[in-house]
């Protein structure tokens, strides 16, 4: 199983990070240039990538206490596929930093996958920057 993790610093306080990652209608937004769309109807959200692909993702868990975001991608391209995101505070308080974690079946999706989450943790710090 291929597992990648990123460790980004946000320029952000952690409440307002989590705020805006934690509701999924937002998700192209904060992933702007990355996502072109996202639609929500439950806990099934669909994005677009700018590339055209689109997929459908489950929403696991929104655990505020945490502030993390547990969601699954569905469809025939990943045997498995579950990942995270975690705002994390920083101890002065002033910033934060986005732990995203990805597990997914068949490794050779790391060729996929690995490009488009750093092209999101490069949007996300765009973009949930004040």
């Amino acid at each position: 199983m291929a597992s990648l993790y990123r460790d980004l610093p946000l320029d952000t306080d952690a409440a307002h990070a989590w705020a805006t990652l934690r509701d999924s209608r937002n998700i192209a937004r904060v992933f702007s240039g990355v996502l072109t769309d996202a639609r929500v109807d439950g806990d099934l959200r669909t994005v677009t990538f700018a590339n055209g692909n689109v997929v459908q993702e489950r929403i696991v868990a929104v655990d505020d206490a945490r502030m993390r975001v547990a969601y699954t991608v569905c469809g025939p391209n990943f045997e498995h596929y579950s990942a995270s995101m975690q705002i994390v505070a920083d101890a002065t308080g002033g910033r934060c930093r986005l732990v995203w974690i990805c597990d997914f079946l068949p490794d050779d999706r790391r060729a996929l996958v690995e490009p488009l989450m750093d092209a999101g943790c490069a949007a996300a710090a765009r973009n949930l920057a004040l």
